[in-house]
C-alpha cells in the first residue's frame, strides 16, 4: 500500500513511518521541517528512516500542508492509497512567538487542504491525529468518545476539535472514510525535547532544577509511542463503515498516574533525585486525562499495553545512548 504520511519527520510520524516500511508499505513522507521545532532532530529522524528495514520504500517531500498547489501536485504525482495525517502545530501552551493564528493556519487550514486532496484522490482511508485535549472542561473520566467535547481549554484543543468536525463533514458530503485518533500523552524514544519526559531526563542527568507544575499532582494517561504506532496501523487497515464513514477513537492505556509518580520512575532509573521547583498549574492544562480505550479494542482487537515502568526503561536507555553516557 502507498501511504502518504504528513509530519513524517515528527515524533509520532517517524515511528508510524518506520512501522509501515517494516511491513512493506511504500511511504510518501511529507514535512515542512518547521523551524519552530528542533530541525536537527527532525532531520535525524528522517536519516534514521533511511537505514531501517524497508527504507527503499520511503520518499521524502519538504512540502507545507498549507500550500495547496504544492500539496495537490504531490498527490497527483504520487497518488496515495491511504493517508496518515500527523502534521500539526502542537502544544497546549504556545511557544515563544506562536500565535492563535499559527495554530489555526496549520491545524485547521492545513487539515482542510489534506481533506480536499485526499477526497479528490479517493483514498481508501484518512487517519488523522486528534488529541485528548479536546475533552476539555467538564469531561467525566474515564473519557469516552461520545462525550460532548465542546469546552476546550486551549486554542490547540479547539483546532483539534475543529478537525474532527471538518472530517465528519467531508465523510458525509464526499464519502471519504476518516478516523480521528485522540492521542493521550505520548512518550518514548525520538520524542520532542520540549515535552516533559525529555525535559525531566535532561534536568536529572545535569543536576538542574526542573519546574513541576501543580507540584506534579496533575494526572496523565501516559501512552508509549510504539503502542500509538501500532494503534495507527490497526486503525488504518480497518476503515470505518456506514454513512458517514467517520469515527473518533481514544488511543491511551486507561491508567492515568500523577506526573510526580512518572518523574519518580525516572529518578529510580537514573539513581538520582530531581531538584524540583514547584510552579502553578498552567493555563490550558487539564487536571487529568484518562482514556477509555474499549472502543479501540472492540474495533481493532488492540489496546495500548506498555506499562510506564517498561516504557521508561526503554526511554532512559535511549536517552543515555544519545547523550553518550
Amino acid at each position: 500500500m502507498r501511504v502518504l504520511v504528513t509530519g513524517a519527520a515528527g515524533f509520532i510520524g517517524h515511528h508510524v513511518s518506520a512501522r509501515l516500511l517494516a511491513r512493506g508499505d511504500a511511504v510518501i513522507g511529507v514535512d515542512n521541517l518547521d523551524p519552530s521545532g528542533d530541525v536537527a532532530l527532525k532531520q535525524a529522524r528522517l536519516a534514521r528512516l533511511g537505514t531501517l528495514p524497508g527504507a527503499s520504500g520511503f520518499t521524502f517531500h519538504p512540502v507545507d500542508i498549507t500550500d495547496g498547489p504544492a500539496l495537490r501536485a504531490l498527490f497527483e504525482a504520487s497518488p496515495p492509497e491511504a493517508v496518515v495525517h500527523l502534521a500539526a502545530r502542537v502544544g497546549v501552551r504556545p511557544s515563544a512567538g506562536v500565535t492563535a493564528r499559527d495554530y489555526v493556519n496549520s491545524n485547521v487550514s492545513g487539515f482542510l487542504q489534506v481533506l480536499e486532496q485526499a477526497g479528490a484522490a479517493r483514498v481508501r482511508h484518512l487517519v488523522y491525529a486528534s488529541s485528548s485535549s479536546v475533552y476539555g472542561a467538564g469531561s467525566v473520566p474515564p473519557f469516552q468518545e461520545g462525550a460532548a467535547a465542546d469546552h476546550p481549554l486551549s486554542v490547540y484543543a479547539a483546532t483539534k476539535r475543529a478537525d474532527e468536525l471538518l472530517a465528519h463533514a467531508f465523510s458525509h458530503l464526499h464519502g471519504l472514510p476518516t478516523s480521528g485518533l485522540r492521542f493521550f500523552t505520548v512518550y518514548g524514544p525520538w520524542g520532542r525535547p520540549d515535552m516533559a519526559p525529555l525535559r525531566f531526563l535532561r534536568a536529572l542527568r545535569e543536576g538542574a532544577e526542573l519546574a513541576l507544575h501543580d507540584e506534579g499532582r496533575m494526572q496523565r494517561d501516559f501512552t508509549h509511542v510504539e503502542d500509538v504506532a501500532e494503534a495507527v496501523l490497526r486503525v488504518l487497515d480497518r476503515p470505518p463503515s456506514g454513512a458517514p464513514a467517520y469515527r473518533v477513537l481514544n488511543v491511551g492505556r486507561g491508567e492515568p498516574i500523577p506526573v510526580r509518580e512518572f518523574l519518580a520512575v525516572m529518578e529510580r532509573r537514573l539513581g538520582t533525585r530531581a531538584k524540583v521547583r514547584p510552579t502553578p498549574a498552567q493555563p490550558g492544562e487539564m487536571a487529568a486525562t484518562w482514556a477509555d480505550p474499549s472502543e479501540l479494542e472492540r474495533q481493532t482487537g488492540f489496546r495500548p499495553r506498555i506499562s510506564v515502568e517498561e516504557g521508561l526503561a526503554g526511554l532512559v536507555a535511549w536517552f543515555l545512548q544519545q547523550a553518550g553516557a
